[in-house]
Parts: C-alpha cells; sequence; structure tokens
C-alpha cells in the first residue's frame, strides 16, 4: 500500500502489503469485533481470513470503516469514521466477495465512486 499521496489522495499506512482487497457489500453490526469480522469472512465470504488479504467492512451508515487482516502473528483491525460524510459504497451486486484493486482503496478512503457506471449491454433488435 505504497507511499504517503496517490494520485493527491492520502494514503493508508499499514504494515502489510496485501494481495488482495476485499469488500463486504453489505452492512455489518459495527458491535462485531475481530471474532466477529472473522465469522463473516468464512461463513459470508468462503474465504479464509488468514490469507494475504485486507478485509474491509462498513456499518449501516456508510460513515465508518473497520479493515480486518491477518499479519502472520495475529489480526488486525483498523478503523476509520467520518465526521461529516459518507464512504461511496456500491450497491448489493451478485459476485460477492467483492475485490478492489489498490487504487479502488484509495478512492473508497478518499470518498470517491470506487464503482462508476456498470458496462451497458445492447443486442441488435435486427431491423
Amino acid at each position: 500500500m505504497g507511499g504517503d499521496v496517490v494520485e493527491g489522495l492520502p494514503v493508508m499506512k499499514m504494515f502489510v502489503q496485501p494481495a488482495r482487497v476485499y469488500l463486504h457489500v453489505e452492512a455489518v453490526d459495527f458491535r462485531k469485533s475481530i471474532n466477529g469480522l472473522v465469522l463473516i469472512v468464512e461463513q459470508q465470504l468462503l474465504l479464509s481470513p488468514f490469507i494475504d488479504a485486507l478485509f474491509i467492512f462498513s456499518n449501516k451508515k456508510r460513515d465508518k470503516l473497520k479493515i480486518l487482516y491477518w499479519d502472520k502473528t495475529g489480526f488486525a483491525l483498523w478503523y476509520k469514521r467520518l465526521e461529516k460524510h459518507r464512504f461511496k459504497w456500491p450497491q448489493k451486486v451478485t459476485d460477492e466477495p467483492m475485490t478492489l484493486s489498490e487504487q479502488q482503496l484509495h478512492w473508497l478512503l478518499g470518498g470517491f465512486d470506487i464503482v462508476g457506471h456498470p458496462p451497458l449491454q445492447y443486442q441488435s433488435v435486427g431491423l
């Protein structure tokens, strides 16, 4: 997760360089801590929480994020709360879990839309 700034946005400082970033699209009860989030990773995302990845969760109001990761010695939990705004969160998508690129993660943390416009699928009507 690189230097201090990427494309003018502040970069989250972490001690790991994860290979993947997974976004849990549905809101999570933020009373959950590490053990509860690990269960979501295993039971809902159907992934191992011990892989080289970040797992991102949000509350219902989309003003808080929790990022869970395994750092080879234990779990770490990163927390961010916005004071005045909300994170630009994607709507429910069909292929859960959603993966993000490093740039999309920085966009999310910087308040930008990470999904953009969905592609349109047109077919000829055979006129």
